[in-house]
């Protein structure tokens, strides 16, 4: 999959679309989800033009790797969901659910959440 710099999330990166921010770094940004899926739902992006975690995986600087990684533990604990938790989730694909080509992360918390995968569909 190619990068598209028209995606959502580079038009937010660059000015073009207004979000709440939550933070943001020289490598980073967290913003509210403007379809929140749980009471605390904030999406993590790195500021690369990276499709999905194999191609950050792949091209990512090491500090960009860990910048992000530690990037979404910060986040969760600035919005005070460190204790009693929260859940990252992230989706690649077609087949993971990715509607957007651009690395993101959900961090949702706020209260106890479900499964994961439904039971049926394992």
């Amino acid at each position: 999959m190619a990068y598209d710099e028209t995606n959502v999330f580079a038009r937010i990166l660059k000015g073009e679309i207004p979000c709440r921010k939550v933070h943001e770094d020289e490598h980073i940004l967290a913003f509210h989800d403007i379809n929140p899926q749980a009471p605390v739902h904030v999406l993590v992006i790195p500021k690369g033009a990276y499709t999905d975690w194999d191609d950050f995986a792949q091209r990512a600087s090491e500090a960009e790797i860990a910048r992000f990684i530690r990037g979404v533990a910060h986040v969760g604990r600035l919005l005070g969901v460190d204790e009693p938790g929260y859940r990252v989730m992230s989706n690649k694909g077609v087949n993971g659910g990715q509607e957007v080509p651009h690395l993101h992360v959900h961090l949702f918390a706020g209260r106890k959440l479900g499964r994961m995968v439904p039971a049926e569909s394992v």
